[in-house]
């Protein structure tokens, strides 16, 4: 097969998109600048290797440089993908790809609920949400709506918001194509349909600081109505959106009564170095951060913004002191069976069976919708469920 030329217009927009250069896509891929520059002339010079290598680092299919027209944004993208990039240019390519993953997976989903005749619940907010109320009420309101118990965990909790019709995606912690990588600053985002709207979760190191996640981004499709990106930062921002997205998942997942069972007194009689251990046994029944608690106290006015930094700092210290004890060994995939019920949740999964079960799949569509699975993985995967 000979040489092949491609559209430089679609290559120009996929450059663009993730604001690099003909330089380091050349020195990403080992393809010659200068191969790169005469392909942007038009000229056939790509072999099909070249070209599905620059395929798979756009998350594009070869076809798609081959095609005459320029590309259209909003024939590639949907309207909740423009929209959070619009608000944060997104521009790494693994994690546009991984948005457009998602939503392919919300397609799925809603095929086989069709496939099965389910209902799908088409209003996922309380009929009669006034959002004119102060967000302490909103956030009571919605924690009734929800029906969570004081020790609720995070599967309780993300379970209440699935019922309700939205679909929850946690991302991995492996390096596979259901992962936000750890490097990205991105820790969550929310897709806002009518039906079936998506809040994704950046896998955290702690199932609390997840817990706040889910309720920030579930706050944004409730309160803002639209779809919202959010990086490590937005969770220490106290304006706009972002203040009302904070300050309602920090008062549903910590309401008052909650926070009046902390002796404060007692607390800030401690070191610093000492607060985590002082919190511990309310961080773990409430199933949030210890710093959640003390944004909530901070708020309150319980405690100073002096006692409050100099708990940040100290955190943020021990970060950095545990980042360079960090061991490079790869975790092994003992669970590998389950990984699908973490990621894509259970409602997911149990639709995924049943449409098994009732002849409307394969199994080899089964382990495709399952990540990829392994047949002997998905037989596993279905005792375990």
């Amino acid at each position: 097969m000979g040489n092949i030329a491609i559209n430089p217009s679609r290559l120009e927009w996929c450059l663009n998109a993730v604001q690099i250069d003909i330089n380091h896509l050349s020195a990403d891929l080992k393809i010659s600048q200068k191969t790169l520059e005469q392909a942007m002339e038009s000229k056939e010079v790509f072999s099909v290797t070249q070209l599905e290598k620059i395929a798979n680092y756009f998350k594009r299919n070869m076809l798609f440089f081959l095609e005459s027209e320029a590309p259209k944004e909003e024939e590639i993208y949907s309207l909740q993908f423009r929209t959070i990039n619009n608000k944060k240019p997104i521009h790494s390519p693994k994690l546009r790809g991984f948005i457009e993953q998602v939503e392919k997976q919300r397609q799925v989903y809603l095929g086989l609920l069709d496939d099965l005749g389910e209902a799908i619940n088409k209003v996922w907010y309380p009929d009669d949400l006034n959002l004119n109320e102060d967000i302490k009420s909103i956030s009571a309101n919605i924690r009734s709506w929800l029906g969570l118990a004081v020790s609720d965990d995070f599967s309780d909790m993300r379970h209440a918001v699935e019922q309700k019709g939205i679909m929850v995606i946690v991302s991995n912690g492996y390096n596979g194509k259901w992962q936000i990588d750890k490097k990205n600053p991105v820790r969550g985002f929310s897709l806002y349909y009518d039906v079936l709207p998506i809040i994704v979760i950046k896998k955290q190191a702690s199932l609390g600081a997840q817990t706040f996640t889910l309720m920030h981004e579930f706050a944004h499709l409730l309160l803002h109505r639209e779809s919202a990106i959010d990086n490590d930062e937005d969770f220490d921002n106290y304006q706009g959106k972002e203040k009302e997205a904070n300050d309602f998942a920090g008062n549903l997942l910590i309401p008052d009564s909650f926070l009046n069972q902390i002796d404060t007194e007692r607390l800030l009689g401690l070191q610093t170095q000492e607060y985590d251990s002082f919190l511990e046994d309310y961080r773990e029944l409430w199933s949030v951060s210890h710093r959640a608690i003390l944004v909530r106290l901070l708020i309150n006015e319980e405690i100073s913004q002096y006692h409050y930094k100099n708990y940040v700092d100290y955190k943020e210290e021990q970060l950095r002191r545990e980042a360079t004890q960090v061991s490079s060994k790869s975790i092994p995939r003992t669970y590998r069976h389950r990984e699908p019920m973490n990621v894509f949740g259970k409602p997911f999964v149990y639709a995924v069976f049943d449409s098994l079960h009732n002849k409307k799949i394969t199994l080899a569509k089964a382990s495709t919708y399952l990540d990829n699975l392994k047949i002997s993985d998905v037989r596993k995967l279905e005792q375990h469920v």
